[in-house]
């Protein structure tokens, strides 16, 4: 039996096990009819072209853990944003720890998704907003809608900030052999609301992993979202993370991805929009290396007039690695004075590492500032000997041209400890010290 199978023959078992009212029942139903009829996607599929899962799909995966395993917080710590002072949703292998989280009801709710679909005083705010943003049609989006139960639940009422940042993070600990697990989040933001958000996926084991994520986002009118995905996980660890994000008049969302490691990741992230004078920034950075393989899809639907988005990718390819930049910025009649930008900048270290890149640009009105770029190369011999001339080792001055490539991203940080926590990393990914602080 096939996973495709495996996850259709669970699902009835799955639905009885379940205590939802009777709606959700039918969006889970017509979720796995969806993925039923479509499948996995494969490279047959145009926004699936760089990217293949056959490999991915010949592990036999559990869909449902079969126990829970306990954590202790200094075995897991370092993944933490630790220096500072955080509220934290935390799942070990698919099941909430209360151990490691810290939550709140306390003017904010930061919470559990399973409370939010099975609690009556959620019922209101689960029928306006859970799967309202989300692509139906889209099969891995239907699997997760399908089969979720558990994930974060962010809601931050009108003119409320946030008082600290939120972390979302996931661990498989290897209690089974090979586990598939699919996390929902919801986040809505009210008028004139802030909210700083960190997601990490990190497998603690060498056991195949494979995670099939959805998080819908809602910014209300003047709403501003920080959202910082973090993944640098184990050679045997993949991540499908679909992202949805609806932004209503004047509000600004910055999703920023910092794709580290991992054998496969694909992230698709989608924009719409539903107002005025709305800002939408999309960053990345990516630096891998071995056969590892990233995939950024994303989409930006400008409906209004008067909006902006901003996209800024960058990659570092070594040995024989794959990245995928697939860019898609959609401009109706109605968005007159639109200013979109995007960009895909990469770095090829070896000549065996691969990136596929193709922005694109659909627009219908006539008064637009829309641009996109591409470029791929190698790093700059110039500068490289002119620094050597001054004294830098070849290693140091590599790897201070590839953290200076990074910087416009690495700027777009708002959050002081994940900026140094961040460079850290990319230091440690190109095998240096960088001598500074930021």
């Amino acid at each position: 039996m096939d996973l495709k199978e495996k996850l259709i023959s669970s699902f009835m078992a799955f639905e009885e096990r379940l205590d939802v009212h009777s709606e959700l029942h039918d969006v889970r139903t017509s979720a796995i009819k969806n993925f039923e009829n479509k499948g996995f996607p494969t490279k047959k599929d145009e926004a699936w072209k760089y990217t293949s899962l056959n490999a991915l799909l010949k592990n036999d995966f559990t869909v449902f853990p079969k126990k829970e395993n306990s954590i202790q917080y200094s075995d897991v710590k370092k993944y933490f944003l630790h220096e500072v002072d955080t509220y934290k949703v935390v799942f070990i292998d698919g099941i909430f720890s209360s151990y490691l989280s810290s939550t709140t009801h306390e003017g904010i709710d930061v919470c559990l998704m399973s409370s939010a679909l099975n609690k009556p005083k959620y019922k209101m705010i689960i029928d306006n907003y859970y799967n309202q943003i989300a692509n139906k049609e889209e099969s891995l989006t239907s699997l997760n809608t399908a089969f979720a139960t558990e994930g974060a639940y962010i809601n931050i009422p009108k003119s409320k900030v946030a008082d600290k940042p939120i972390e979302i993070m996931y661990f498989s600990t290897g209690n089974e052999s090979a586990l598939m697990v699919q996390p929902r989040n919801l986040v809505i933001v009210g008028e004139n609301s802030h909210v700083q958000i960190i997601e990490r996926h990190q497998s603690l084991t060498e056991n195949p992993v494979l995670t099939n994520s959805v998080t819908e986002i809602f910014a209300q009118k003047r709403a501003i979202v920080d959202f910082y995905k973090i993944q640098n996980d184990k050679l045997t660890a993949n991540l499908i993370d679909n992202t949805y994000v609806s932004q209503k008049q004047e509000s600004s969302v910055a999703v920023n991805t910092f794709s580290f490691g991992g054998n496969l990741t694909r992230n698709n992230l989608n924009f719409y929009h539903f107002g005025e004078r709305i800002v939408s920034y999309l960053n990345g950075i990516t630096i891998i290396g071995e056969k590892q393989h990233v995939d950024h899809y994303t989409l930006v639907q400008h409906a209004t007039p008067n909006c902006e988005s901003h996209q800024d990718y960058k990659g570092i390819f070594s040995d024989r690695s794959t990245g995928v930049f697939n860019g898609k910025i959609f401009v109706e009649k109605e968005a007159q004075k639109t200013n979109a930008f995007q960009k895909s900048n990469n770095i090829l270290l070896s000549d065996k590492a691969t990136i596929n890149a193709k922005p694109q640009l659909e627009i219908f009105a006539d008064d637009v500032k829309c641009s996109h770029g591409c470029t791929i190369g190698q790093l700059d011999e110039t500068a490289m000997f002119y620094m050597q001339q001054r004294g830098i080792p070849q290693k140091e001055a590599k790897a201070l041209l590839m953290y200076a490539f990074s910087n416009a991203v690495i700027e777009s940080i708002k959050i002081p400890e994940l900026k140094q926590r961040i460079t850290k990393i990319i230091a440690n990914k190109l095998g240096v010290k960088i001598g500074f602080d930021l």
